[in-house]
């Protein structure tokens, strides 16, 4: 397997690091910065430096952090104010470099705290879990939530490097690896059929199997692909929305229930499921294709049906919100088939609560 895979963005390209020496490359890099009189600070979250304080440590010595709670509530203004506070406390200025050691909500925070703390400066993305690999850290989408929906506010910017280091998986709770399975799932029933069927035939897969790294890769390379065609997700068409398969549905959950009852992965999850039940109600999928989402979902004890019920009317409303809406209509993506997905407009809104009320949403 390759070391490094480059996202090809012109003069915003950068590498993405993978393999059993990403730590010791990091430290190089960040060394190389302070040779060039270029300060690096670090923000992660008090579960990262509880179980990876040792790995932060070891990146170099005199590395300035802000340690912040846990949980997709901290993608707020404050803990945005926060961190530019801190920044300016630290005396970082335009030729620093923020380190975003952490999961998604840490990488979207810090990478919209370095778009905004002195009208932008660089950042470096160091996922910690399975989600943040496949998905999160590359792209440059940073952002916040509101009360009104998840990451409407938000600028894109790009990251100076990614280094995925799966050794980080390792004191990853179960629960959090299942989240990050179903961006997983979700890459490989948008554009690759063989991936999908690879995850059907290997049974659970967790942080110590061998064929994990290169399925994270795999990740990764579909994701560069399609952010280098539609970077800010401009495209009339298909593009970089594709990215938000069942994304509609699962903002929408993470909305209703204030972002604290489903990880967002849990939620991408069962939005996986409600896209390819839509998927098979206007005529792309079968029956057959449909149970092979839920199957591939349920296999790592992601939810299936909403954990309590929640009102479809609500959740209609918050689909409405959601920052993919254009001209007022709600954009879909959903399958052609297993391993191909395109975005779809029009789609009426009795459907849409018709499958609420499938999963367990209550019929008002």
């Amino acid at each position: 397997m390759s070391a490094i895979l480059q996202v090809e963005l012109g003069k915003r390209s950068y590498p993405i690091h993978f393999g059993s020496h990403v730590a010791a490359i990091l430290r190089r890099d960040i060394a190389n910065l302070k040779a060039e009189s270029r300060p690096v600070a670090v923000v992660t979250d008090e579960n990262i430096k509880r179980c990876q304080g040792a790995y932060i440590a070891g990146l170099g010595p005199d590395l300035p952090t802000m340690t912040l709670p846990p949980g997709e509530k901290t993608k707020s203004f404050a803990h945005l104010e926060a961190i530019c506070e801190f920044l300016a406390q630290t005396k970082l200025d335009r030729n620093s470099c923020l380190l975003a050691i952490g999961g998604g909500v840490v990488g979207d925070l810090t990478g919209y705290s370095a778009a905004s703390f002195l009208r932008g400066i660089d950042y470096c993305q160091v996922p910690t879990t399975l989600l943040a690999m496949v998905d999160s850290s590359v792209g440059g989408k940073t952002g916040i939530n509101l009360a009104a929906g998840k990451n409407l506010a938000g600028a894109f910017h790009q990251p100076r490097a990614v280094y995925v280091d799966t050794s980080l998986l390792a004191t990853l709770p179960p629960r959090e690896f299942a989240a990050g399975m179903a961006e997983v799932i979700k890459t490989a029933l948008l554009a690759d059929l063989s991936l999908f069927d690879q995850l059907q035939s290997s049974g659970q897969l967790n942080p110590a199997s061998p064929q994990l790294p290169e399925i994270i890769r795999r990740c990764c390379e579909i994701k560069a692909a399609i952010v280098a065609e539609d970077e800010e997700e401009r495209a009339s068409q298909g593009g970089r929305a594709l990215l938000n398969l069942g994304h509609t549905f699962a903002h929408a959950i993470e909305a209703v229930t204030a972002y604290g009852s489903y990880q967002h992965g849990e939620a991408v999850g069962l939005g996986l499921i409600l896209a390819a039940r839509l998927s098979q109600k206007l005529g792309h999928l079968e029956e057959k294709d449909f149970l092979a989402v839920k199957e591939a979902v349920g296999a790592y004890g992601l939810p299936v049906r909403l954990s309590s019920p929640l009102s479809a009317l609500e959740l209609c409303e918050a689909m409405k919100r959601d920052k993919k809406v254009r001209g007022g209509e709600v954009r879909f993506v959903i399958l052609r088939s297993l391993g191909k997905a395109e975005t779809a407009n029009g789609i009426p809104e009795q459907l849409w609560r018709e499958l609420w009320i499938e999963v367990g949403a209550e019929n008002h």
